[in-house]
């Protein structure tokens, strides 16, 4: 996978070391300035090893985290960061090598993102292509990678039980892959799709097309993906073997002193240890020099330009950037956060809350970015209102004008011990991570960071320097500006084509007048430094949960205006809490009109609301607004101290709010650009939209949507407020460090509020139903055919519907899914290439469930169906040939998985919304269900499989979705026809009867009954509860 978020395209907020540094120019700037160096530490760990070069315990980390952690240096050179954690239901590892796509030898670009991908298809230790995705895959575990600029990262989990048989398996890509010649061709179908897939993406396209202006012979400007003809076309060109450049690049590049490892398990640090140097110390160290860059990639001539840029979806944003130096050794300072903070702000006398009451822009990001060993950027991203394309220069002259203000108003020494406090607070409350993103992350870090500081870096704020603000100050100047403007209207006018991605544009100087005017800017009056912030907290008391309370949420309030769910937190023990309200009205979602007006109140109401909210959420205290189906939810997260100052003050305005004929213009526009830009969307995400669509009860298409717009006017929003406000019903879960007196006195706040300030009164129960799910007719197939104007590539979603859900059906489902999902993979994926987006899984949707299959292909449609069918039928000679040990590897693996707890508060407090959006109200499902999947046999899944997937199966109920291009990519017909003539007649599938087509979406689902909606869960009514406890007893 090839990471544009891994390349520094959001901004990372690193702190900063305390050295002075000149910054007129970066050339002096040098990443082994700061790169992790070995230095023995002052107290080393009892761990030794011949293997071990440096060892010791003596790492920073958050208070509230109970992992024990130790740092090692091996003989080879390869850093490690080990993890044991007791509790953990996953082992994870991951490994970063410090060199990326800048790397890449120039006559074949992409060679390291295709190392990357064929490192997983077989080593000589495991020879089989999918041996290490099976293993994985049999315990419980996963795995991916990404290729950035410097870096190339590879990670995994698995059941903690079987960590050491996965390490085996993962430290064979770093010694001794094959790289099969066979294999590579195939292979290079999937890079390829990959590609194609992010052609018609903006952010892509922006992105490289920023590398196309840069100095093109930095490394900077390199193409990262690669395709079809950087990988094969070309190097056959110049006489180049693709897999012996591979061979050279690995045996190059793929060296232990430029490798650093992350592993977190179960086990105590000296097992770890072990472990690590059993699989890792045999990594050979062949000295590789990180490279450097300290020339940066934007020189003299790369200033001073705008260049105007044509999207693929109907966007306007400016970018403003800035050439800086490499930051990273500075990271106890951290200049460019405390400058990031004040520009980016969104608070009374930011720049954002200016631009929008001129009315140009609707939102505003600030802050440093990164770039590669030796530069960085620092930027300012807007989008622009209609009116504000038109006052590009204007918004500049803006920007210019609050840097201006921070040199006059000088730094502040209370503005960087706040970021300081907050940054402290994230460190010492942080939610505990998910195992596999964990040691990714480490890995990562480790590269950048002293062992000792690796976890704690991208927090601290401890020096005040502003000599070091002033230096970053200094850079941000007319001189060094760029600007890149990017909207439809400028088609017609570019004059360029950017080489990968065919993104149109023209570049032109900005001039001379211009820069100078900028220069001698003065102040604005509405420009200000933001006040203290009055949301940070100051009591972080656990409070004390009574003996006897429940582990699960229980109903502490129902009545007819609302029905509350309380649990006090009784796992994390972090000052935190979660308020989640689902506002029910049925006329939220009555017709295309209301839907419109819905999301438009939401959008107005969150964006009048954006100067109040910004410093609670820096402060960590957010919340969250969105419509529904149903009506609209509003959740309150983050630290519990100070919720209730804004729950107070979002539902003063939610109560009292009045609409601004400026905002109502701009927000439609910008929600009608939305809605036509769907069409640009993935064309898996187009199939995956058109099977909601088919199956939901009740759901408005995009077309009726854009249909309605002309009747949404401030005249019917307000006429339409009145009417959702009138009578309403909540369903409410407070979880986490609250009592249940506090969770009780929150929810009459709500209810009070809207009783006292709009006289809402509670909906009747007959208007409180669910959507229901279309029930397929069984033995007939459908098929719904869509267009896709703007991709290249095909998609499907092929999905069998298997009817309500229960205790039983849900978990010879997962079962299934579990035990297809590897050999699915391999087959479709890596064996057929039929693209780079293979997925198979567990759909499920008011109730009712399924199996789904998602590709997404240069081949038609139809045969992508034909393959997912061949491969369905398959599956039953699959399931018989499973061993019985086989089989309860798959079962263990899906107990991992069911049983993995949540990590962070609000990763439980969404299992226990989802039962609760769902009527359900089964907080203990995982255990439930667990058990009963405990006492399937082969031969119960195998009748589960016979009775709805097989062909002629009794209850087999199948709809596909095709999305085809407009016009078919040249060749793909053939490809097709190349790769069917191929498979072997017994894969190819029997006469199946030719689906019925779908073309009027509304007389399909009036023709067809509606699943009938499951009651409340309630255990001694299910069957299969008591009958998996009955086998247990036995």
């Amino acid at each position: 996978m090839q990471s544009l978020a891994r390349e520094g395209l959001r901004v990372v907020r690193v702190s900063l070391v305390g050295a002075k540094f000149g910054l007129k120019t970066c050339t002096g700037v040098r990443l082994s300035s700061h790169r992790w160096k070995s230095t023995r530490p002052a107290a080393m760990s009892a761990y030794q090893s011949d293997s071990v070069r440096h060892s010791y315990d003596s790492i920073i980390k958050s208070a509230g985290d109970k992992r024990t952690y130790r740092g090692l240096e091996l003989t080879n050179g390869m850093k490690v960061m080990l993890v044991s954690d007791p509790t953990t239901d996953k082992a994870a590892a991951a490994l970063d090598v410090n060199i990326g796509y800048m790397c890449d030898p120039d006559d074949v670009p992409g060679l390291a993102h295709f190392c990357e991908h064929m490192l997983f298809l077989g080593t000589k230790k495991y020879p089989s292509e999918n041996e290490y995705n099976r293993f994985l895959n049999e315990h419980g575990g996963a795995s991916n990678a990404f290729t950035a600029a410097e870096h190339t990262n590879y990670y995994f989990d698995v059941s903690s039980q079987h960590l050491e048989g996965a390490l085996d398996r993962f430290a064979q890509f770093f010694i001794s892959p094959l790289f099969n010649e066979e294999s590579k061709d195939r292979e290079l179908n999937a890079v390829d799709s990959e590609n194609e897939k992010n052609l018609k993406s903006d952010m892509w396209r922006l992105h490289q097309l920023e590398k196309a202006t840069a100095d093109q012979k930095h490394p900077f400007s390199k193409f990262g993906t690669g395709n079809k003809y950087t990988l094969s076309e070309r190097p056959a060109q110049l006489n180049l073997d693709v897999r012996d450049e591979l061979l050279k690049y690995h045996s190059t590049y793929y060296s232990a002193n430029v490798m650093a490892l992350s592993v977190l398990g179960k086990e105590d640090l000296d097992s770890l240890s072990r472990l690590v140097v059993d699989k890792f110390a045999s990594v050979e160290n062949k000295n590789v020099k990180v490279p450097e860059f300290p020339i940066h990639p934007f020189q003299e001539e790369h200033l001073r330009l705008r260049c105007d840029v044509v999207p693929v979806k109907d966007i306007r944003t400016m970018n403003v950037a800035f050439p800086l130096p490499d930051l990273h050794p500075y990271y106890r300072t951290n200049p460019g956060h405390y400058l990031g903070h004040l520009i980016g702000h969104e608070g009374p006398g930011s720049l954002l809350s200016l631009l929008k009451a001129k009315g140009w822009v609707n939102s505003l990001v600030g802050g440093q970015r990164e770039g590669g060993n030796g530069f960085m950027f620092f930027t300012v991203n807007v989008d622009l209102t209609e009116e504000g394309l038109g006052h590009v220069y204007d918004i500049v002259t803006h920007i210019f004008q609050y840097l201006e203000m921070l040199r006059q108003a000088g730094h502040k020494e209370w503005i960087f011990n706040e970021c300081k406090d907050l940054s402290a607070l994230k460190f010492r409350f942080k939610d505990k991570e998910m195992p596999r993103n964990y040691t990714s992350h480490l890995a990562g870090l480790l590269q950048q960071y002293p062992l000792d500081h690796v976890l704690v870096a991208p927090y601290l704020c401890e020096d005040y320097k502003p000599e070091l603000i002033d230096d970053v100050l200094s850079k941000l100047t007319p001189e060094n500006v760029r600007v890149a403007v990017v909207a439809k209207a400028f088609e017609g006018a570019t004059d360029s084509e950017e080489k990968w991605y065919k993104t149109q544009y023209r570049v032109e100087p900005i001039s001379p007048d211009l820069i100078k005017q900028w220069s001698q800017v003065e102040t604005h009056p509405d420009l200000k430094l933001p006040p203290p912030n009055e949301f940070i907290p100051t009591q972080f008391e656990i409070k004390p949960r009574p003996a006897e309370a429940p582990s699960i949420p229980e109903c502490i309030k129902d009545d007819p205006m609302c029905k509350v769910w309380f649990k006090q937190d009784d796992t994390f023990l972090l000052p935190k809490a979660c308020l989640n309200f689902e506002f029910i009205n049925p006329v939220a979602y009555a017709d295309p009109l209301n839907c419109n007006l819905a999301y438009m109140f939401v959008q107005l109401y969150r964006d009048a609301l954006t100067e109040y909210a910004y410093s609670a959420e820096l402060a960590g205290v957010s919340y969250t607004l969105h419509n529904t189906t149903y009506g609209f939810y509003l959740a309150i997260g983050g630290y519990d101290d100070k919720q209730s100052i804004l729950l107070k003050k979002v539902l003063d305005k939610m109560t009292s709010f009045t609409i601004d004929p400026k905002r109502f213009t701009i927000i439609k526009e910008l929600y009608t650009r939305a809605l036509e830009n769907f069409k640009a969307e993935q064309p898996y995400q187009h199939a995956v939209y058109y099977t909601t669509l088919l199956l939901s009860e009740v759901g408005w298409t995009k077309e009726e949507l854009v249909g309605s717009l002309d009747e949404v006017t401030i005249e019917n929003l307000q006429s339409f407020m009145k009417q959702l406000f009138s009578h309403m019903y909540m369903e409410c879960l407070v979880h986490g460090n609250v009592t249940q007196q506090q969770a009780l006195d929150t929810v009459e706040l709500v209810v009070g509020s809207l009783q006292e300030n709009t006289k809402t009164r509670p909906l009747l129960a007959s208007q409180r139903v669910k959507h229901r799910e279309v029930q397929l007719p069984q033995g007939v197939a459908h098929k719904y055919e869509r267009e896709n104007t703007v991709h290249s590539t095909s998609a499907i979603e092929t999905y069998y519907q298997c009817g309500l859900q229960s205790t039983r059906d849900n978990m010879l489902l997962e079962l299934l899914c579990q035990i297809l999902n590897e050999p699915c993979f391999n087959q479709l994926r890596t064996q057929e290439q039929l693209g780079y987006i293979v997925f198979s899984g567990v759909r499920r949707a008011n109730s009712v469930q399924g199996l789904r299959f998602i590709l997404q292909s240069d081949r038609q449609p139809a045969y992508l169906d034909e393959r997912v069918e061949v491969f369905v039928q398959k599956m039953e000679s699959h399931l018989q040939d499973l061993s019985e040990e086989e089989f309860q590897k798959h079962i263990t693996a899906l107990v991992v998985r069911r049983l993995d707890k949540p990590k962070k508060l609000t990763s439980e407090t969404a299992r226990h919304w989802g039962e609760i959006l769902a009527q359900q109200y089964n907080f203990d499902r995982d255990n439930i269900e667990v058990e009963f999947l405990k006492t399937i046999t082969k031969e119960e899944l195998l009748n589960f499989y016979k009775e709805h997937f097989s062909w002629g199966a009794p209850k087999r109920r199948k709809l596909t979705i095709h999305v085809k291009p407009a016009e078919a990519a040249p060749g793909t017909d053939e490809q097709g026809a190349e790769a069917a003539q191929q498979t072997t007649e017994t894969n190819s599938p029997p006469d199946i009867p030719v689906p019925q087509e779908i073309t009027d979406v509304t007389a399909f689902k009036s023709n067809l009954p509606l699943h009938p909606h499951l009651p409340p869960y309630q255990p001694h009514k299910d069957p299969d509860f008591v009958l998996s406890q009955g086998k247990a007893k036995l």
